[in-house]
């Protein structure tokens, strides 16, 4: 009997990019749920051909009145009880985010226990790559509603206003940049030529880590989400979670850079989603106390 038949919420809302050849946005986020057991509700914030970084790519936004209707529409469907979990990701407009943040708070009215996890996606090392105003309703829009947010180093960076040389560094600025739960990727390692997902939670921080692959291909921070979300949302505890989401990351990505792939190849490794065989090294790192500027 499955979980909806049972009258257990099970559903996940993903609002994100959608691009025709790839594995980023909503072609990793959807494929990673539905694979792992989970409904997916597929919101599309941009289409684009494919990843801009492969090269000039048309680039189709839904018009603001009509995204806006859309997501209301979601709001008041009748089967918005079967959502367990909203994970948003790309956002093609800076008022998209009004949207997304009154679709969450329609899911928690229908569903107090669904989680939101927000992928504030909006640059790397090299800095910004979405206008400013996107990324400022990024942090005060939806950052506050999240249970879980999934920056990536450069992007907490951003967030607090600051550069983050180190595991303390980073630890602080997830403990003060809002959501209760930050899983920090492209964080500082232990272990030489590796990098790390470092985990703050309201009691612990974790740090998972794995050997640095060259040259990676785009869409790992979107698969990241999809998979930690669906990992809670089976029942595991932060910690698994953590380990579990680290290594089916780190195996698809490996794998797809063993054969030359210039995408995340997740059809070819859906088994490394369910059974990840890779190692990951785990590690309890003594969590600050709570910065006063929290």
């Amino acid at each position: 009997m499955t979980s909806e038949i049972a009258g257990t919420p099970r559903a996940v809302i993903v609002v994100s990019s959608h691009v025709a050849r790839g594995s980023v946005g909503n072609r990793a986020a959807v494929f990673a749920l539905e694979t792992l057991g989970y409904p997916v509700w597929a919101v599309p914030t941009v289409i684009l051909p494919w990843h801009p970084g492969h090269g000039r790519a048309t680039r189709i936004v839904p018009d603001p009145e009509q995204f806006a209707a859309l997501m209301k529409d979601l709001e008041n469907a009748p089967w918005l009880g079967e959502v367990a979990g909203v994970l948003s990701g790309y956002l093609g407009d800076a008022g998209q985010a009004a949207a997304v943040a009154s679709l969450v708070k329609a899911v928690r009215a229908k569903n107090p226990s669904a989680l939101y996890v927000c992928d504030p996606v909006m640059g790397d090392l090299g800095g910004l790559y979405v206008p400013e105003a996107l990324a400022v309703a990024l942090r005060d829009m939806l950052l506050p509603l999240a249970d879980i947010a999934t920056p990536n180093r450069y992007e907490l960076e951003w967030i607090v206003g600051e550069k983050l040389a180190d595991q303390r560094a980073v630890m602080e600025a997830a403990m003060r940049a809002g959501p209760p739960n930050m899983l920090v990727t492209s964080a500082p390692a232990m272990m030489a030529g590796s990098t790390g997902n470092l985990l703050v939670t309201p009691t612990a921080a974790l740090l998972a880590e794995h050997r640095t692959v060259p040259r990676p291909p785009n869409g790992l921070g979107d698969l990241t989400g999809a998979v930690f979300l669906a990992r809670l949302l089976s029942g595991q505890t932060m910690e698994a979670a953590l380990q579990s989401t680290t290594a089916s990351v780190f195996e698809i990505l490996a794998r797809t850079a063993k054969r030359g792939g210039d995408e995340l190849q997740l059809a070819t490794d859906a088994q490394s989603l369910s059974h990840p065989m890779a190692m990951v090294h785990l590690s309890r790192l003594l969590r600050p106390e709570r910065n006063k500027r929290a």
